[in-house]
Parts: structure tokens; sequence; C-alpha cells
């Protein structure tokens, strides 16, 4: 009778990498199946308040809105040519909005009547009142209607750098708004 013994061949290479890698890749390939469904859910979109630079040159740009303490008033975000920039993140919260920029290059600027207060370095300014006494220069700002919605992008162009000429608003969306609920030049009282 022969007697027979399980011999171990030896394996090809081959063989013995893809062995080594099976459970790794069974592990990985289970991850990536439960991870899968996260991935394919809808993601919140982004609300802010958002400013594009088309003019050609460097703008430099204020911001004045009211938060839950009173007005506020911001700047200088430095926009380059071609550029956007989120002055505000999140979901927008008033109706109104009030934005002063500068053509650094060129020189000219965007303004209106709701006047606030502003300074030329950077600055956090609170309330609108008394600009001058507090030191602060009273500046020209055009007012913005975003109506409800709850993201809102202005572009500053050439065709609207003249005073108190509107911000260009999305397609569809109104540019400025009526002067009904407003102070007389100045912001909303809301």
């Amino acid at each position: 009778m022969l007697l027979m013994s399980a011999v171990s061949l030896p394996q090809p290479a081959e063989r013995r990498v893809a062995r080594k890698w099976q459970m790794p890749l069974r592990a990985l390939a289970a991850l990536l199946l439960a991870i899968a469904p996260l991935t394919a859910m809808p993601r919140a979109a982004h609300a802010d308040f958002n400013v594009c630079n088309y003019s050609g040159g460097r703008v430099g740009v204020a911001l004045g809105y009211k938060d839950g303490d009173g007005w506020v008033t911001e700047g200088w975000w430095n926009l380059s040519d071609r550029t956007c920039e989120a002055l505000l993140r999140g979901g927008l919260v008033a109706r109104y909005y009030y934005v002063y920029a500068i053509d650094y290059d060129r020189g000219g600027e965007w303004t209106g009547q709701a006047f606030m207060c502003s300074r030329d370095k950077e600055f956090t300014i609170r309330g609108i009142d008394n600009c001058l006494a507090r030191g602060y220069d009273r500046t020209g700002f055009y007012e913005v209607d975003t109506g409800d919605q709850r993201s809102w992008t202005m572009q500053l162009t050439n065709s609207a750098k003249t005073s108190d000429a509107p911000i260009a608003a999305p397609p569809g969306l109104p540019a400025g708004g009526t002067k009904g609920d407003r102070a007389p030049g100045g912001p909303a009282k809301r």
C-alpha cells in the first residue's frame, strides 16, 4: 500500500499575493458599499451673500446689515477682477443689505443713499448714527433688496459704477428695492 502524504507544493507568486490581499480587498469593498448611500444623499446648498467683481480692476467692498444687536458695517474685502467672495456665510436673515465699493485701479465707486459708517482701514462698526462724531466716515451705501432669497450673488460691473446706480442682481431677480419701508436716506427700520 502506498502512503500518500500531503505535500504542500510551492504556489506561484501571483497566487500568494492575491491571497494576501483577498481579505483587505473584501473589507474595503464592504466599506465602500456601506458609505455609498451617504455620498448619494443630497447636500445642503450653501446660502451666502456673495459679491463678484467683473469691473476689470481691483475693488474694495464694504457691507452693511442688521444682526440681532443692531446695524453693523464691515469692510474691506479686496476682490481681484473676475473673482467672487462670500461676504456673509449662511442663510440670509434679512431682506435688505447695503454695499459700498470702490475701484482701486480706475477710480469710481458703487454708492447709494443709505448712509452708514465706514473708515479707510479694515473695520467692523456697530451702529449707523453719528458716524463723524464717533471718528468714522459717513458713506453712502447702495441698498440691495434680496426679497425672500436665502442666498444672493451680486456682480460689480463698470456699467453700474456711478452714483446711485444699481448693482446687477442675478437674472430674474430685482436689482433694488422700493423706499416704502425705509427711513429717507437710511437703511430699513425693521
